[in-house]
């Protein structure tokens, strides 16, 4: 059975950094492309950051380029996604997700293409 475990969500100021953390179990990690998807309230689940099975290829939304950092330890079957300068917008539910198979550079962008997902981590930003 796959997990996916998300934590590291608060609140803070603007301005602010947080990190995220998702430990994966029960499926082939070191395969697996990982992603970051947000929901706001009212919103649609979107795409936030993406990086391929070894960790040499990232993509990131536009509005967290430059602000969000996406990593990967395959030794611990974990992905972090840094979060520095953060700005009320960034209010969402943060959700990891896994794909085993990504295709093309379009696919990262695309809650498609991913199989399996965490549970969720709420990320409150205050002005």
């Amino acid at each position: 059975q796959v997990q996916l475990v998300e934590s590291g969500g608060g609140l803070v100021q603007a301005g602010s950094s947080l990190k995220l953390s998702c430990a994966a179990s029960g499926l082939t990690f070191g395969r697996s492309s990982m992603g970051w998807f947000r929901q706001a309230p009212g919103k649609e689940r979107t795409f936030v950051a993406a990086i391929n099975w070894y960790g040499q290829i990232t993509h990131y939304e536009d509005s967290v380029t430059g602000r969000f950092t996406i990593s990967r330890d395959n030794n611990k079957n974990t992905v972090s996604l840094q979060m520095n300068l953060l700005k009320p917008e960034d209010t969402a539910v943060y959700y990891c997700a896994a794909a085993e198979k990504i295709y093309n550079a379009a696919a990262y962008y695309e809650r498609g293409w991913y199989n399996y997902w965490g549970q969720g981590t709420q990320v409150t930003i205050s002005s």
